[in-house]
């Protein structure tokens, strides 16, 4: 199992819920290589360093293991070590998201009826 496709050892590893949004990504120059943007269609080699932005989080990894099968998580955590770095950067970030949650994240599509009256009596001080 030499010859993977970076798409499909991306979703494999499970950076990405489907193949299509891998592909996205690396068309999109969120996943590189060296630094080095890359095509789809690219084989994977051990002992490569991927910059990995799956839109959610930013990953710097080492390729460890090659597969072409999605399997388990804990399968998946194998096929790459995750850089001290990365692992650092993406603690922090998650810490800001628990301190600092999304203003908008509450709201769930359009407002009732009810949420429309109390913004109104906010808005013109009743």
């Amino acid at each position: 199992m030499d010859n993977v496709r970076i798409d499909k050892w991306l979703w494999a590893a499970r950076f990405f819920k489907t193949r299509n949004l891998a592909i996205d990504a690396i068309d999109s120059g969120k996943v590189k290589v060296a630094g080095d943007r890359i095509k789809p269609a690219r084989i994977v080699k051990l002992g490569e360093k991927l910059h990995i932005d799956n839109g959610s989080d930013e990953w710097d990894v080492l390729v460890v293991g090659i597969s072409d099968k999605r399997q388990g998580a804990p399968i998946a955590r194998t096929m790459y070590e995750e850089s001290e770095e990365s692992i650092a950067r993406r603690s922090k970030e998650q810490e800001r998201r628990k301190l600092f949650t999304e203003p908008a994240a509450d709201l769930k599509g359009r407002p009732t009826k009810r949420d429309r009256r109390i913004r109104d009596q906010i808005d013109h001080g009743e």
